[in-house]
């Protein structure tokens, strides 16, 4: 079960639009500056605010990067791996522990 939010969504939305407006008014605002202007206005901390700001524009293509949707299924394929990696030597032991019983003179 993933964590709680500690900031709603709507606030999150907000926040990154009132960035990239800052941005698009001060062409000379780095992100860093305006996100620690907007931060502290919308009571947001500023790297948080930084690391949405940096997703959003990853997952729009514009800088490069994983993007949420990829990383999502990275995780669920290597929970399934992880997954699959325990059956399978669950499937080793009882195999190794059958061929015991049916031979006894077997080294393993």
């Amino acid at each position: 079960m993933p964590a709680p939010r500690k900031y709603p969504q709507e606030l999150r939305e907000r926040a990154m639009r009132l960035v990239q407006e800052a941005q698009k008014e001060d062409s000379s605002l780095s992100l860093n500056a305006a996100v620690i202007r907007i931060g502290s206005r919308t009571g947001v901390n500023p790297d948080t605010l930084r690391g949405w700001c940096k997703q959003a524009s990853i997952d729009a293509g514009e800088r490069p990067g994983t993007t949420s949707t990829d990383a999502a299924r990275i995780k669920a394929l290597e929970a399934e791996n992880r997954e699959l990696k325990r059956a399978n030597e669950i499937l080793l032991a009882a195999s190794s522990f059958f061929a015991r019983e049916l031979d006894p003179r077997l080294p393993w």
